[in-house]
């Protein structure tokens, strides 16, 4: 398994049980209907868990493009590598998304609000002022990134070529890291944190034939883009700043 299939595949995991554990909480009828904030921030957490231990030992398990942005800007990550990186994660997130909307089909067939149908797909503000959504979005993926590198020694290979990243620290202190960031910081946007989380599945709302959907909401899907790429690049920066080296 080279690194962009570990990538796509371990992204894929991550939001068939993203997007999964929100069509069983929002949707009509299901099994967890209306079973809460608690469920989805596990869930999510433990759906980082499971994409970590399928790809960290061949990718580094980045399945976010700020955490290979922010590994490529303190020089533990070829900047060569970022776009098929980026490219397998978005495209990884697209079938998590497609998985888990073909299993809670019957659900979203049922639920009558188009917003209940969007939410297992991409986040969208629980108050809509976009300078703070963006500032949220930005500090919960500073906070993602500057643990991650304060975790992980700066090494850019195994000796065998494997770019090192976020598997380098162990997959259950990401599942934790995740877990309080969506915890602590997710109320306000829904804690994308991660571009290719909003973006593969946001495109996936847009061309699945979901009945009664509405909108992708476009004019919003910046937000959870740019902001966690700056607040990973702020991280990163503050790391080179600081002169610190992380813990081996």
């Amino acid at each position: 398994m080279n690194v962009y299939i570990a990538e796509f595949i371990g992204t894929a995991l991550l939001l068939a049980m993203g997007s999964g554990v929100v069509a069983n909480v929002v949707l009509n009828q299901t099994k967890g209907q209306n079973s809460g904030w608690i469920v989805i921030t596990t869930a999510w957490a433990l759906g980082v868990f499971i994409g970590v231990v399928v790809a960290g030992p061949h990718s580094g398990a980045h399945l976010n493009p700020a955490v290979s942005l922010a590994l490529a800007v303190v020089g533990d990550f070829g900047w060569e590598l970022l776009p098929g990186y980026v490219l397998a994660q978005v495209l990884g997130a697209m079938l998590g998304a497609g998985v888990a909307y073909l299993i809670y089909k019957d659900h979203f067939d049922i639920t009558e609000d188009p917003g209940l149908k969007f939410a297992p797909f991409g986040t969208a503000p629980a108050i809509r002022n976009l300078s703070s959504n963006f500032i949220s979005e930005v500090v919960g993926t500073f906070v993602l990134i500057i643990v991650i590198l304060y975790s992980t020694g700066p090494v850019i290979d195994d000796g065998n070529g494997t770019p090192i990243g976020l598997g380098s620290i162990g997959a259950l202190p990401v599942a934790f890291l995740v877990w309080v960031i969506g915890l602590s910081l997710g109320g306000t946007t829904g804690y994308a944190i991660n571009p290719a989380r909003d973006l593969g599945p946001r495109f996936m709302h847009q061309l699945l034939p979901i009945k009664g959907k509405g909108g992708s909401d476009w004019s919003y899907s910046w937000v959870p883009i740019v902001g966690p790429l700056l607040g990973a690049a702020l991280a990163g920066g503050l790391f080179l700043l600081l002169g610190n080296t992380a813990a081996t």
